[in-house]
Protein backbone atom coordinates (compact mmCIF):
# COMPACT_ATOMS: atom_id res chain seq x y z
CA UNK A 1 0.00 0.00 0.00
CA UNK A 2 1.77 3.26 -0.90
CA UNK A 3 2.38 5.31 2.00
CA UNK A 4 0.47 8.64 3.03
CA UNK A 5 1.83 12.00 4.21
CA UNK A 6 0.11 13.38 7.13
CA UNK A 7 1.53 17.18 6.99
CA UNK A 8 1.36 18.80 10.30
CA UNK A 9 1.83 22.79 8.92
CA UNK A 10 0.43 26.16 9.02
CA UNK A 11 -2.32 27.37 6.70
CA UNK A 12 -1.52 31.65 6.26
CA UNK A 13 -3.15 34.00 4.14
CA UNK A 14 -0.32 35.64 2.41
CA UNK A 15 -0.69 39.56 1.32
CA UNK A 16 2.01 39.64 -1.28
CA UNK A 17 3.34 43.41 -1.81
CA UNK A 18 5.59 44.14 -4.72
CA UNK A 19 8.12 46.60 -3.92
CA UNK A 20 10.73 48.44 -5.59
CA UNK A 21 13.17 47.48 -2.28
CA UNK A 22 12.67 46.28 1.54
CA UNK A 23 11.23 49.05 3.37
CA UNK A 24 13.65 50.69 5.71
CA UNK A 25 13.24 51.72 9.14
CA UNK A 26 11.48 54.94 9.22
CA UNK A 27 10.81 54.62 5.76
CA UNK A 28 7.01 54.81 4.19
CA UNK A 29 7.15 52.91 0.86
CA UNK A 30 3.96 52.37 -1.71
CA UNK A 31 3.52 48.80 -2.91
CA UNK A 32 3.78 48.37 -6.93
CA UNK A 33 0.42 45.82 -6.39
CA UNK A 34 -0.71 43.36 -3.80
CA UNK A 35 -2.01 39.88 -3.84
CA UNK A 36 -4.52 38.09 -1.25
CA UNK A 37 -3.39 34.16 -1.51
CA UNK A 38 -3.58 31.18 0.41
CA UNK A 39 0.15 30.45 2.39
CA UNK A 40 2.27 29.12 4.87
CA UNK A 41 4.87 26.73 5.00
CA UNK A 42 2.12 23.81 5.57
CA UNK A 43 0.02 24.87 2.74
CA UNK A 44 2.57 25.30 0.43
CA UNK A 45 4.44 22.21 0.79
CA UNK A 46 0.54 20.28 1.13
CA UNK A 47 -0.23 21.44 -2.59
CA UNK A 48 3.50 20.60 -3.57
CA UNK A 49 3.00 17.05 -2.50
CA UNK A 50 -0.69 16.95 -3.94
CA UNK A 51 0.94 18.29 -7.09
CA UNK A 52 3.42 15.96 -7.24
CA UNK A 53 0.46 13.36 -7.78
CA UNK A 54 0.98 12.25 -3.69
CA UNK A 55 -1.71 11.67 -1.35
CA UNK A 56 -1.74 14.18 1.12
CA UNK A 57 -3.66 14.75 4.36
CA UNK A 58 -3.28 18.21 5.74
CA UNK A 59 -3.33 18.52 9.64
CA UNK A 60 -3.73 22.25 10.52
CA UNK A 61 -6.66 25.13 11.43
CA UNK A 62 -7.93 28.49 10.09
CA UNK A 63 -10.98 30.79 11.14
CA UNK A 64 -13.64 29.37 10.26
CA UNK A 65 -14.76 32.70 8.11
CA UNK A 66 -12.10 32.08 6.08
CA UNK A 67 -13.42 29.25 4.15
CA UNK A 68 -12.33 30.23 0.50
CA UNK A 69 -9.21 28.88 2.08
CA UNK A 70 -10.29 25.52 2.72
CA UNK A 71 -11.94 25.35 -0.72
CA UNK A 72 -8.55 26.46 -2.33
CA UNK A 73 -6.87 23.81 -0.50
CA UNK A 74 -8.96 20.89 -1.00
CA UNK A 75 -9.23 22.26 -5.13
CA UNK A 76 -5.77 21.49 -5.08
CA UNK A 77 -6.06 18.19 -4.33
CA UNK A 78 -5.35 18.32 -0.97
CA UNK A 79 -7.24 16.04 1.89
CA UNK A 80 -8.98 18.43 4.54
CA UNK A 81 -10.44 15.75 6.39
CA UNK A 82 -7.70 16.90 9.24
CA UNK A 83 -8.01 20.72 8.71
CA UNK A 84 -10.78 22.59 11.40
CA UNK A 85 -11.96 25.55 11.70
CA UNK A 86 -11.54 27.40 14.74
CA UNK A 87 -12.78 31.02 16.02
CA UNK A 88 -9.47 32.03 16.26
CA UNK A 89 -7.74 34.34 13.58
CA UNK A 90 -6.21 32.78 10.67
CA UNK A 91 -2.49 32.85 10.41
CA UNK A 92 -1.64 35.40 7.79
CA UNK A 93 2.03 36.70 6.29
CA UNK A 94 2.82 39.86 5.27
CA UNK A 95 5.67 39.23 2.35
CA UNK A 96 7.67 41.84 0.43
CA UNK A 97 8.99 40.92 -3.14
CA UNK A 98 11.60 43.25 -4.26
CA UNK A 99 13.01 43.62 -8.20
CA UNK A 100 15.24 40.78 -7.76
CA UNK A 101 12.47 38.26 -6.56
CA UNK A 102 13.84 38.13 -3.23
CA UNK A 103 11.15 38.22 -0.44
CA UNK A 104 11.07 39.30 3.10
CA UNK A 105 8.39 37.49 5.57
CA UNK A 106 6.53 38.93 8.42
CA UNK A 107 4.28 35.68 10.27
CA UNK A 108 1.43 35.98 12.42
CA UNK A 109 0.50 32.59 13.70
CA UNK A 110 -2.97 32.76 14.71
CA UNK A 111 -4.51 29.41 14.42
CA UNK A 112 -1.34 27.85 13.80
CA UNK A 113 -0.61 28.23 17.48
CA UNK A 114 -3.76 27.17 19.04
CA UNK A 115 -3.22 22.89 19.30
CA UNK A 116 -3.04 21.19 22.57
CA UNK A 117 -1.33 17.16 22.91
CA UNK A 118 -5.04 15.96 23.16
CA UNK A 119 -5.61 17.24 19.82
CA UNK A 120 -2.55 16.14 18.09
CA UNK A 121 -2.89 12.35 19.81
CA UNK A 122 -6.33 12.14 18.25
CA UNK A 123 -5.08 12.89 15.11
CA UNK A 124 -2.18 10.88 15.18
CA UNK A 125 -4.53 7.61 16.24
CA UNK A 126 -5.87 7.82 12.71
CA UNK A 127 -2.73 7.27 10.95
CA UNK A 128 -1.09 4.15 9.60
CA UNK A 129 2.71 2.39 10.84
CA UNK A 130 4.33 3.63 7.83
CA UNK A 131 2.81 6.67 6.61
CA UNK A 132 4.83 9.82 6.87
CA UNK A 133 4.74 12.56 8.97
CA UNK A 134 6.04 16.09 7.80
CA UNK A 135 6.14 18.80 9.74
CA UNK A 136 7.69 22.32 9.83
CA UNK A 137 8.10 24.86 13.09
CA UNK A 138 5.35 27.10 12.34
CA UNK A 139 2.53 25.39 14.55
CA UNK A 140 2.35 25.06 18.15
CA UNK A 141 3.52 21.51 19.33
CA UNK A 142 6.01 19.98 17.28
CA UNK A 143 7.80 18.49 19.96
CA UNK A 144 4.73 16.51 21.33
CA UNK A 145 3.64 15.71 17.29
CA UNK A 146 7.57 14.50 16.55
CA UNK A 147 7.40 12.05 19.58
CA UNK A 148 3.75 10.94 18.71
CA UNK A 149 4.78 10.07 15.58
CA UNK A 150 7.54 8.20 15.87
CA UNK A 151 6.44 6.03 18.70
CA UNK A 152 3.26 5.29 16.20
CA UNK A 153 5.67 4.00 14.03
CA UNK A 154 5.65 7.08 11.40
CA UNK A 155 8.23 8.19 9.13
CA UNK A 156 8.93 11.51 10.50
CA UNK A 157 10.27 14.38 7.77
CA UNK A 158 11.12 17.58 9.32
CA UNK A 159 11.60 20.99 7.46
CA UNK A 160 12.35 23.03 11.01
CA UNK A 161 11.59 26.19 9.43
CA UNK A 162 11.44 29.09 11.13
CA UNK A 163 14.67 27.88 13.18
CA UNK A 164 14.67 28.08 17.29
CA UNK A 165 16.69 26.93 19.56
CA UNK A 166 13.99 24.28 20.40
CA UNK A 167 14.24 22.08 17.26
CA UNK A 168 18.19 20.55 18.80
CA UNK A 169 16.13 19.19 21.92
CA UNK A 170 14.05 17.31 19.44
CA UNK A 171 14.97 13.82 18.70
CA UNK A 172 16.99 14.26 15.28
CA UNK A 173 18.42 11.11 14.91
CA UNK A 174 14.96 9.22 14.92
CA UNK A 175 13.85 11.31 12.06
CA UNK A 176 14.00 9.79 8.49
CA UNK A 177 14.45 12.67 6.24
CA UNK A 178 15.66 15.98 8.38
CA UNK A 179 15.17 19.24 5.51
CA UNK A 180 17.39 22.29 5.79
CA UNK A 181 18.68 25.34 4.25
CA UNK A 182 22.43 26.76 5.11
CA UNK A 183 21.01 29.15 8.11
CA UNK A 184 19.40 26.38 9.63
CA UNK A 185 22.12 23.86 8.66
CA UNK A 186 24.73 26.08 10.18
CA UNK A 187 22.47 26.87 13.32
CA UNK A 188 21.74 23.32 14.22
CA UNK A 189 25.76 22.44 13.98
CA UNK A 190 26.91 25.84 15.21
CA UNK A 191 29.52 25.81 12.23
CA UNK A 192 30.14 28.44 9.43
CA UNK A 193 32.06 26.69 6.67
CA UNK A 194 29.81 24.66 4.58
CA UNK A 195 32.03 21.18 4.46
CA UNK A 196 32.15 21.14 8.45
CA UNK A 197 28.75 22.12 8.68
CA UNK A 198 28.26 18.32 6.50
CA UNK A 199 30.53 16.69 8.34
CA UNK A 200 29.02 17.55 11.47
CA UNK A 201 25.54 16.65 10.46
CA UNK A 202 26.86 13.50 8.84
CA UNK A 203 28.91 12.55 12.54
CA UNK A 204 25.72 13.67 14.73
CA UNK A 205 22.86 11.86 12.49
CA UNK A 206 24.19 8.93 10.69
CA UNK A 207 20.66 7.06 10.73
CA UNK A 208 18.64 10.30 9.28
CA UNK A 209 18.46 11.29 5.53
CA UNK A 210 19.97 14.37 5.57
CA UNK A 211 19.34 17.30 2.63
CA UNK A 212 20.68 21.03 2.81
CA UNK A 213 19.04 23.48 0.62
CA UNK A 214 21.97 26.23 -1.34
CA UNK A 215 19.44 28.85 -2.89
CA UNK A 216 21.13 29.21 -6.19
CA UNK A 217 24.19 26.34 -5.47
CA UNK A 218 21.78 23.68 -5.34
CA UNK A 219 21.76 21.06 -2.85
CA UNK A 220 23.64 18.46 -0.67
CA UNK A 221 22.65 15.14 0.24
CA UNK A 222 23.77 13.31 3.32
CA UNK A 223 23.21 9.56 3.42
CA UNK A 224 24.83 6.99 5.72
CA UNK A 225 27.78 8.90 5.78
CA UNK A 226 27.63 9.50 1.93
CA UNK A 227 27.71 12.78 0.54
CA UNK A 228 26.10 14.09 -2.79
CA UNK A 229 25.59 17.71 -4.35
CA UNK A 230 23.82 18.60 -6.87
CA UNK A 231 23.38 21.56 -8.74
CA UNK A 232 20.77 24.29 -9.10
CA UNK A 233 18.58 24.15 -12.06
CA UNK A 234 19.61 27.53 -14.31
CA UNK A 235 16.48 29.82 -14.61
CA UNK A 236 15.22 33.41 -14.38
CA UNK A 237 13.90 34.41 -10.65
CA UNK A 238 10.73 36.33 -10.36
CA UNK A 239 10.20 35.49 -6.77
CA UNK A 240 11.73 32.74 -4.40
CA UNK A 241 8.19 32.68 -2.49
CA UNK A 242 7.48 29.13 -1.67
CA UNK A 243 10.79 27.77 -3.97
CA UNK A 244 11.86 25.82 -0.73
CA UNK A 245 8.86 24.71 0.40
CA UNK A 246 8.37 23.41 -3.53
CA UNK A 247 11.67 21.37 -3.05
CA UNK A 248 10.10 19.55 0.41
CA UNK A 249 6.97 18.67 -0.89
CA UNK A 250 8.37 17.53 -3.75
CA UNK A 251 11.36 16.02 -2.35
CA UNK A 252 9.18 14.12 -0.11
CA UNK A 253 6.45 12.98 -2.69
CA UNK A 254 9.51 11.57 -4.36
CA UNK A 255 10.28 9.12 -1.52
CA UNK A 256 6.89 7.82 -1.71
CA UNK A 257 7.00 7.30 -5.12
CA UNK A 258 10.08 5.00 -4.67
CA UNK A 259 12.34 7.55 -6.28
CA UNK A 260 15.87 6.81 -5.22
CA UNK A 261 17.26 9.83 -2.49
CA UNK A 262 18.94 11.37 -5.79
CA UNK A 263 15.87 10.83 -8.30
CA UNK A 264 13.98 12.50 -5.94
CA UNK A 265 16.61 15.34 -5.21
CA UNK A 266 16.88 16.34 -8.98
CA UNK A 267 12.88 16.08 -9.30
CA UNK A 268 12.31 18.50 -6.17
CA UNK A 269 15.38 20.69 -7.81
CA UNK A 270 13.52 21.16 -10.83
CA UNK A 271 10.27 21.53 -9.00
CA UNK A 272 11.89 24.64 -7.75
CA UNK A 273 13.59 26.22 -10.34
CA UNK A 274 10.23 26.64 -11.91
CA UNK A 275 8.37 27.76 -8.72
CA UNK A 276 10.42 30.68 -9.17
CA UNK A 277 9.88 31.70 -12.11
CA UNK A 278 6.39 32.75 -11.23
CA UNK A 279 4.79 35.21 -8.91
CA UNK A 280 3.07 33.99 -5.51
CA UNK A 281 3.39 31.03 -3.27
CA UNK A 282 0.73 28.09 -4.16
CA UNK A 283 0.17 30.24 -7.99
CA UNK A 284 4.17 29.38 -8.71
CA UNK A 285 3.91 25.58 -7.57
CA UNK A 286 4.25 23.28 -10.48
CA UNK A 287 2.37 20.32 -11.60
CA UNK A 288 4.28 16.86 -12.44
CA UNK A 289 3.37 17.11 -16.01
CA UNK A 290 5.02 20.33 -16.29
CA UNK A 291 8.41 18.72 -15.03
CA UNK A 292 10.98 17.65 -17.44
CA UNK A 293 12.12 14.74 -15.12
CA UNK A 294 12.68 11.40 -16.34
CA UNK A 295 13.71 8.30 -13.98
CA UNK A 296 15.40 6.92 -17.53
CA UNK A 297 17.57 9.87 -17.25
CA UNK A 298 19.24 9.85 -13.63
CA UNK A 299 21.51 7.48 -12.33
CA UNK A 300 20.21 4.98 -9.18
Amino acid sequence: MTSTILNFGSINIDNVYRVDHFVQPGETLASLSLDIVLGGKGANQSVAIARAGVKVKHIGRACKTDSWVFTQLESCGVDISHVEGVNEPSGHAIIQVDQQGENAIVLHGGANQSFDADDLAKLISKSHAGDYLLAQNECNGLSDMVEMALDAGLKVALNPAPMTAAIRSLPLHRLDTLIVNQGEAQALCDQIEIDDVVSALAESLPQTRVVITLGGDGAILIVGGSVTKVPAFATKVVDTTAAGDTFVGYFLAGLVDGLSDLQALERASEAASLAVQSLGAIPSIPKLEQLNFSNATLPT
